[in-house]
């Protein structure tokens, strides 16, 4: 099966550093052949030689260090989520490819030694494929029912639909942005200034002349051709010694490849029109910087108006306190959950835009062939580490606490408004979102340490559920090691005790059920309140629920009751029960297909 994004998983345990590292090779090899075929550097061994393991590592449990910084660039303080955490590595893939048979052994090692929480920067290729046949959802319910709570990456497949690593016993992280920008701003020759955006350090000295890629194609290359900038496409006498303009032809572009072919050709310098992913750092071999629409405009206007137009692109400045932040990242792989989608997916976001961590020296940063101790990259493989992290603290405060129980006070506690007090939108533009983005929202460490109600559930739910969404007995027994027989009639798949609620196909009114848990000291009345999704009444019975003591229970049904039909797409709202001093927020997601 192939899988992306990272070699390596991490487990997350509480009170020391780093404890040992495990590496799989022999399911690879199988499949592929040795490693050494590949003519890619490697070590045989747990140690890391692309520098993804380092980042995510630090990103956990990375200890505090001053005055770190790219290239002077994001200069502070590094420190991980959880720096008091210790580190045990389980290194699984090779070359951004994995096999199942090392994926279940890292994973069944990593139960069987001991761990508290999984961290997992790595995916199948999406589609996903059903629970029973992903590795990965197997050795998670496996190391859901020893009381181990798995965090993974959503996917950096941008679009509906993509989102994976989504059984409900994982807990799936999209990745957002923080309220950081670099700056790496165009001179022009008439004094003007356009705003770009990259990780440049490299300062050029003295202007240079400005060409677009299209008006530079090289022989029997036509000028669209020629605007991505892709090997071979241009004529060196054209661009040698210029900054060339150029375009994406897809979102998947490899942007720092376009830099190496310019370099190749003789250019100094690349502008890039790209304004999807602006906001995304990205390195280069030479000078280079990305500008939106608006910018590429006003160049373009410049270059046709000026007989020999020029420019400087200026090394990387860094902005702090922007807005707004968080915005879900334009990459970051969305729902609905193609497998079950009354799961809402993802469940989380959390900051993967730019993130500075810890990087292995023998790895160089991306196409900028600099060696580094620290990086800053983007995905949701960096999300997933800081969701992690405040797992850990949470499991490291509530040491009895399910791994169910620990997911819920993360979901239930999330925000959804940015620093500018609106709703959480998507990079670039702040497009209108909904929970297929950001699912129950961004995460907050500090409210998730006291969430005041839980939603838990445990491996017999997980099967009860399984059994509604028509599992076979083989596929349950695939999953599970074991034969399992399911309840007659089985549970409502909506009924099933998830922090969200989702009803994939609503035929006329119904109602949900959920059970919560008190945490709290003192006795305590929370009441429910509705945010109406478009084209359905709400209503939560009981609408008060009274509690005396921590660690009691109760039940309450959610009724839905239609009256327009939402026409083959999800609409969206959300119950919250308020005590006053707790917010505990769950999403709702309706597919109302009859009323």
């Amino acid at each position: 099966m192939q899988y992306h994004e990272a070699n390596n998983f991490i487990w997350v345990g509480i009170f020391r550093k780093i404890i040992g590292a495990r590496f799989y090779f022999k399911g690879f090899e199988a499949e592929n052949g040795p490693l050494e075929s590949f003519n890619t550097p490697l070590f045989r061994s747990a140690r890391d030689s692309d520098g993804h393991g380092t980042h995510t590592a630090s990103t956990i449990a990375g200890s505090v260090v001053a005055n770190v910084s790219l290239f002077g660039m994001a200069r502070g303080t590094a420190r991980g989520g959880a720096p008091s955490a210790r580190l045990a590595i389980y290194k699984a893939c090779w070359f951004e490819m994995c096999s199942d048979a090392d994926i279940l052994s890292a994973m069944d090692d990593s139960i069987s030694d001991g761990v508290d929480i999984l961290s997992l920067s790595l995916g199948p290729t999406t589609p996903q494929p059903v629970y029973f046949q992903n590795a990965i959802s197997i050795g998670a319910f496996h190391a859901f029912r020893r009381g181990i709570l798995v965090s993974a990456s959503a996917g950096n497949s941008a679009f509906p639909g993509t989102a994976i690593n989504v059984a409900p016993w994982i807990l799936t992280v999209a990745a957002s942005t923080v309220d950081r920008e670099f700056n790496s701003n165009i001179y022009l020759g008439n004094s003007k200034v356009l705003k770009g955006f990259s990780l440049n350090p490299i300062k050029m000295e003295t202007s240079y002349g400005l060409i677009a890629g299209s008006s530079a194609a090289a022989p029997g290359v036509t000028a669209k051709n020629a605007s991505f900038c892709k090997n071979n496409t241009l004529d060196p006498t054209l661009v040698k010694g210029k900054i060339v303009v150029c375009t994406t032809e897809t979102f998947l572009d490899n942007r720092g490849e376009k830099s190496i072919f310019l370099r190749q050709a003789g250019a100094v310098g690349m502008i890039l029109v790209d304004p999807p992913v602006k906001d995304v750092g990205f390195q280069f071999v030479i000078p280079g910087t990305l500008i939106s629409q608006e910018e590429a405009e006003e160049l373009q206007a410049y270059m046709i108006t000026e007989k020999n137009p020029v420019g400087i692109i200026f090394p990387t400045t860094t902005v702090l306190n922007t807005k707004p932040a968080p915005e879900v990242a334009v990459f970051s792989s969305m729902g609905p959950n193609v497998i079950t989608p009354e799961i809402i997916k993802p469940d989380i976001t959390g900051p993967g835009v730019n993130i500075l961590a810890a990087w292995s020296p023998v790895a160089t940063t991306a196409t900028a062939e600099r060696s580094v101790n620290y990086n800053i990259v983007s995905g949701t493989s960096m999300s997933c580490p800081h969701v992690s992290a405040v797992a850990a603290i949470l499991k490291s405060y509530q040491p009895s606490w399910s791994p169910a129980a620990i997911k819920s006070a993360i979901m239930t506690t999330a925000m959804i408004l940015d620093n500018a007090q609106h709703t959480i939108g998507r990079d670039p533009n702040g497009t209108p979102t909904t929970p297929f983005d950001y699912g129950s929202g961004h995460i907050n460490p500090t409210a998730a340490l006291n969430p005041g109600l839980i939603y838990d559930f445990n491996s017999h739910d997980i099967i009860n559920f399984l059994c509604n969404t028509g599992a076979s007995p083989a596929q349950l027994k695939n999953l599970t090691g074991e034969l399992v027989n399911c309840e007659n009639p089985p549970i409502a798949s909506y009924d099933f005790n998830y922090p969200s609620i989702g009803v994939a196909n609503m035929n006329g009114s119904l109602s949900v059920y959920r059970t919560v848990t008190y945490y709290g000291k003192d006795p305590t009345i929370y009441v429910a309140s509705i945010d109406q999704p478009t084209g359905v009444k709400v209503k939560v019975t009981p609408a008060n629920l009274r509690f005396t003591k921590t660690g009691e229970k109760m039940s309450f049904s959610v009724a839905f009751i239609p009256f327009k039909n939402s026409n083959g797409s999800f609409v969206f709202g959300a119950l919250t029960w308020s005590n006053g001093i707790h917010r505990v927020r769950s999403p709702i997601g309706l597919n109302v297909v009859s009323v």
